[in-house]
């Protein structure tokens, strides 16, 4: 049947993608890919939320969940690449980027890699919680600071609970991956090149202070289609609050009229509030 996903091949997972409620009947497929730290596991909710119009497919990193033992990626020059060559098979239908923080600026890189490649483009790419990637990063790094510093970033930004955070010996482990998931996002060295051919959705959360509005917005000049900014109520981690909100603005960003009717962009964005 035309517009569904998998009406013409069924791609088998990979280590990469993680489907915590098959879709086979879904009018597009979401790639989620989450903040520092963050795993597949994050994304399990939604899918069950977003399911049967959306199938969530969570990337899941090396050194965490069940990739614990493999090294994490440092530079985002070498992750994207083997990202995009192992889901390939899964690029041929409908689907879009979703990015949380860290994982704003990977999918962004993933959508301008299809493109040099001449793979199927998005159709939409989701970003949430940072800034766009053109401008200078306002935060020191702390990638390599000591493991205090790298803790106290975390604190900062009010994603892992103080009772996690105080127990030492439980996050020595993570602290690997911790500081290589640091390490994409604060080396990451912008490159322009033209702006990519797809809409930007771009959410922030209103007591955010890691992203400024200013910063939100300026990801209009990454699209050259329309960008639209919509600001929730929460802080860094306003997607994964418990109302599902985050997951309904995305069913009505991806479930819209196809993008040949959106418009070219004429360097505004919209903003919308949602609470």
């Amino acid at each position: 049947m035309d517009g569904v996903i998998n009406a013409g091949r069924t791609p088998r997972p990979e280590r990469w993608a993680v489907r915590w409620r098959p879709a086979p009947r879904a009018a597009m497929r979401l790639f989620c890919l989450p903040h520092a730290g963050g795993g597949a596991a994050t994304f399990r909710r939604w899918a069950q939320l977003l399911a049967p119009d959306i199938e969530v497919v969570a990337i899941r990193l090396p050194g965490r969940e069940s990739r614990l033992a493999e090294r994490p990626f440092q530079r985002i020059d070498q992750l994207v690449p083997a990202l995009v060559r192992d889901l390939e098979p899964w690029l041929y239908e409908r689907h879009a980027w979703f990015g949380h923080s860290m994982g704003a600026g990977v999918a962004f890189e993933v959508c301008r890699l299809m493109r040099r490649l001449d793979l199927p483009p998005a159709e939409r790419l989701i970003v949430a919680a940072a800034p766009a990637p053109q401008l200078p990063r306002r935060e020191p790094p702390v990638h390599d600071a000591p493991v205090g510093d790298l803790l106290g970033r975390l604190r900062e930004l009010n994603g892992t609970s103080v009772e996690v955070l105080d127990e030492l010996p439980l996050l020595m482990p993570l602290i690997p991956m911790l500081r290589a998931d640091f390490a994409i996002a604060e080396n990451h060295t912008y490159r322009p090149e033209h702006p990519l051919r797809l809409p930007i959705s771009v959410y922030g959360g209103t007591a955010d202070e890691s992203v400024n509005d200013e910063e939100l917005a300026a990801w209009r000049h990454q699209s050259s289609l329309d960008t639209s900014v919509r600001l929730f109520d929460g802080g860094h981690f306003f997607v994964h609050d418990a109302d599902g909100v985050v997951p309904h603005a995305i069913a009505a960003d991806l479930l819209q009229p196809d993008r040949s009717d959106h418009n070219e962009n004429n360097g505004g964005v919209h903003v919308s509030y949602q609470c």
